[in-house]
């Protein structure tokens, strides 16, 4: 069977994030943030307080790119590290209050990024896609 990219699931979703990412990054730029933070506030918005260690698997990052995200966003000022109150060992992500304040301009930057690239799709479509993304990430990772 001959390899045709035109039908590859797995080239044209790696395609259409890196169409999301650039027109992400257009958007949220101006705000001081990446495509690299973003999926790391994402989580810290919607639960303060992770561990590292959360955020690694919440996002299926490696712990390394995680570290330099982590710390970049530190230098920053969009996080602090503070330890686990329970256990000295942990240490836990806490959002500055600058990071607090991009919440709605990111993620209404986001929101406008997703309505521009997928204007062509009905409502039923972008539904669809959005359930099948799902479910292909959710079988990925019951395999990993």
């Amino acid at each position: 069977m001959r390899f045709r990219k035109t039908q590859s699931a797995g080239y044209l979703t790696n395609h259409l994030a890196r169409l999301f990412a650039r027109g992400l990054t257009a958007r949220i730029g101006p705000l001081g943030l990446s495509p690299g933070n973003f999926p790391a506030l994402l989580e810290l918005w919607e639960t303060d307080g992770l561990t590292q260690k959360d955020l690694i698997a919440r996002l299926d990052i490696e712990q390394a790119t995680m570290a330099n995200t982590l710390n970049r966003m530190e230098r920053d000022g969009l996080i602090i590290r503070r330890k686990d109150q329970a256990d000295a060992r942990v240490q836990r992500i806490w959002l500055t209050e600058k990071a607090r304040a991009l919440h709605g301009p990111a993620t209404e930057a986001a929101s406008a990024v997703n309505a521009e690239i997928l204007t062509g799709l009905s409502d039923e479509e972008r539904a669809a896609l959005v359930t099948l993304t799902r479910k292909a990430i959710a079988a990925l990772r019951a395999q990993g």
